[in-house]
């Protein structure tokens, strides 16, 4: 398994949202909830190491593939048997919430999808929406349709920003989560960044 000096190098230092920093606190969040829950620790910690690797890929919505492949090709290199690689690299494909084609069946994928959330969510959760839509170009203050509001469809030309976001996905992590640990660490996180996203959509003048 890498070791993390060696991960840091597989990410880049401009990336806020899904750079080292957050490799960083998903890696402490697996080694946390995997103890409580009894996973299998290595495997779980090299797959929080090398989940967001983006490889040979540009299309962020294919990042899991593209590092799944990578973890394969650096575990092969490392000796590690093909079972071991195999539930590592299970893990990192099922770790995406907007793709359910391959969803975390052991429970060390149910860990790493558990850590990867819950720093999507409470205070760095916030910031780090904010820094995706800056980094996007996105309007970052722009409101949601009332359209979307009702259907949760965009009308023609609205993009998705910080607020669909929070309607869209953040406010529906802590229903996705698997285990028993992650569920308790993320009920404190919900509840600011509720309270957070409740302040901004009514200051941008569509929810209150």
């Amino acid at each position: 398994m890498p070791t993390i000096e060696e991960a840091r190098g597989f990410y880049p230092d401009d990336d806020h949202v899904h750079g080292f920093s957050h490799i960083l606190r998903v890696y402490r969040l697996c080694e946390r909830i995997g103890r409580q829950e009894n996973a299998d620790l290595t495997i779980v910690r090299a797959a929080a190491l090398l989940h967001d690797v983006e490889g040979d890929v540009d299309v962020r919505e294919e990042h899991h593939l593209a590092a799944a492949r990578f973890a394969e090709k650096t575990l092969i290199m490392e000796g590690w048997s093909e079972e071991a690689i195999k539930a590592v690299v299970h893990c990192i494909r099922a770790h995406r919430f907007r793709d359910d084609s391959e969803k975390p069946q052991t429970l060390e994928a149910q860990v790493l999808f558990d850590a990867d959330k819950i720093d999507a969510i409470g205070a760095v959760g916030v910031a780090r929406a904010v820094a995706y839509a800056v980094r996007a170009g996105m309007d970052v203050y722009a409101p949601p349709s009332e359209l979307y509001l009702s259907t949760g469809e965009l009308e023609p030309g609205e993009s998705q920003t910080v607020a669909h976001e929070y309607l869209f996905k953040l406010c529906h992590i802590i229903e996705r989560l698997f285990t028993p640990s992650g569920r308790s660490l993320a009920a404190d996180r919900h509840e600011l960044m509720v309270r957070f996203f409740e302040g901004w959509l009514e200051e941008i003048g569509e929810y209150s």
